[in-house]
């Protein structure tokens, strides 16, 4: 599996993906966003993800679109280029990163990258995760396990499919899931 990152905002390249195959996939023709891509050793696309520079702190980055193929999921692939994207912006200069989830798995996805949940909602009950973990004197307090149930717990009062609830409840009470270094 290669990993790249193609292009840094606003010089993202177009990337036409079959929406059959991939979640989001009209977003990713947005030429003003940074583009990161995993692939096969054949180069077939597997995942992407896009991303852009905060409007108002040049210092945050956030990651607006993650997709993976929806054959290849559950592999690790989103986190892994999620890593990819975090180190890059790090490295970059980035302070820190933020990105909006509507759904555990993802949840749970960027945990294992190192994001942990700011306790802040968007408009659209998607929950906000940050690297490196969120300073807010409001969650400051928070243990790791209690900040990782207070995402999860936000998941509860959705709409969920019956994976989502039996997922939630297979970590009801857990600590957050290690992070994955690879």
């Amino acid at each position: 599996m290669e990993f790249e990152l193609l292009a840094w905002p606003p010089d993202g390249p177009k990337l036409r993906l079959d929406h059959e195959r991939f979640s989001y996939a009209g977003k990713f023709v947005m030429t003003n966003t940074g583009k990161a891509v995993a692939r096969t050793a054949d180069g077939r696309l597997v995942a992407a993800v896009a991303f852009n520079e905060d409007r108002t702190d040049e210092d945050t980055l956030w990651l607006r679109y993650v997709t993976v193929d929806r054959e290849r999921r559950g592999e690790g692939i989103g986190p892994r280029l999620c890593r990819l994207v975090r180190d890059r912006a790090v490295e970059r200069g980035y302070d820190r990163l933020r990105i909006a989830v509507n759904n555990p798995f993802a949840y749970e996805a960027l945990y294992r990258t190192g994001f942990a949940y700011t306790g802040e909602t968007t408009g659209i009950a998607e929950l906000i995760l940050e690297y490196p973990t969120p300073d807010d004197p409001d969650t400051a307090a928070w243990t790791d396990r209690e900040r990782y149930q207070a995402g999860l717990e936000e998941y509860r009062d959705h709409d969920l499919s019956e994976a989502e609830e039996q997922f939630l409840e297979s970590r009801t009470g857990s600590e957050p899931p290690a992070l994955e270094m690879v």
